[in-house]
C-alpha cells in the first residue's frame, strides 16, 4: 500500500497558562489546505485519517471533500505535546530569536512531554494498524512534524531519539510504500510543489 503521512497546515500561535492550547489553523493555514487539497484531487485516495488535534483535523477535512470518504479520527497519531497549554510556531520563535529557539539550535531544549520511547511506540502502532487496515490501497495520514519523524526514523532503521533530523514543511507530503510482507519503502520526502509560487509559508527554510 501507499502511505501518505502529510503535516497539518499553519495554526495560530495560542498560550494558556493552563488546559490544552489545540491551536486550529491560521487563515494561510486553510490556504495551504486548499492547495494540498487540489493538487491530490487527481489521485485516488482509499481513506483519509486525522490525529485528533484540531489543527490535523481542519488540514484533513479537504480531502474527504467530492470524495465518498468519512474523515477517520486516530489519536495516537497526535504530536509528543498534544496536552501543552501553549503552541507557538517555530518559524515566530525563531524570527524572534526567541530562547526556546536558542536552545533548540544548541540541543539544550527541553520538553515536557511524552517520553521518546513511549510516543514513538503509540505513532508505530497506531501506523502499523492503519497499514495493515488497507493493504493494496493508497491512505492519507494527516499528522505532525514529530510524528512524520518518529515514522521515517524507524524505517531508516536511525536511533528512536533521532526525532528531529528533518524538518517537514506544512502540509507537506511523505510517501512510503508498505508492503504487506513488513518491507518501508520512503518515496517522497517534503513533497510541497502544491506551494511552489502561492506565496505562502512552507517552513523555517522556504516559502511559497
Amino acid at each position: 500500500m501507499e502511505l501518505l503521512l502529510i503535516r497539518h497546515g499553519l495554526p495560530v500561535r495560542r498560550e494558556l497558562t493552563e488546559g490544552r492550547a489545540d491551536p486550529e489553523l491560521s487563515e494561510e493555514g486553510r490556504q495551504q489546505a486548499e492547495h494540498l487539497r487540489q493538487y491530490l484531487s487527481s489521485e485516488q485516495l482509499d481513506a483519509v485519517y486525522a490525529s485528533s488535534l484540531a489543527r490535523a483535523v481542519q488540514t484533513a477535512e479537504p480531502l474527504v471533500v467530492d470524495r465518498d470518504l468519512e474523515l477517520v479520527v486516530e489519536p495516537d497519531v497526535a504530536e509528543y505535546d498534544r496536552d501543552s497549554p501553549e503552541y507557538v510556531p517555530v518559524e515566530e520563535l525563531r524570527a524572534a530569536n526567541d530562547p526556546r529557539w536558542r536552545a533548540m539550535l544548541d540541543g539544550t531544549w527541553q520538553e515536557q512531554d511524552e517520553g521518546t520511547a513511549e510516543f514513538g511506540g503509540r505513532v508505530l502502532g497506531a501506523i502499523a494498524r492503519i497499514v495493515e487496515r488497507h493493504r493494496s490501497q493508497r491512505v492519507a495520514v494527516v499528522c505532525h512534524g514529530g510524528v512524520i519523524n518518529a515514522y521515517l526514523v524507524d524505517v531508516l532503521g536511525l536511533p528512536a531519539d533521532s526525532r528531529g533530523f528533518f524538518y517537514p514543511n506544512y502540509t507537506s507530503i511523505h510517501r512510503v510504500a508498505a508492503a504487506s510482507s513488513g518491507e518501508r519503502s520512503i518515496v517522497t520526502v517534503n513533497e510541497t510543489s502544491h506551494l511552489r509560487g502561492t506565496g505562502l509559508p512552507m517552513g523555517i527554510f522556504q516559502g511559497g
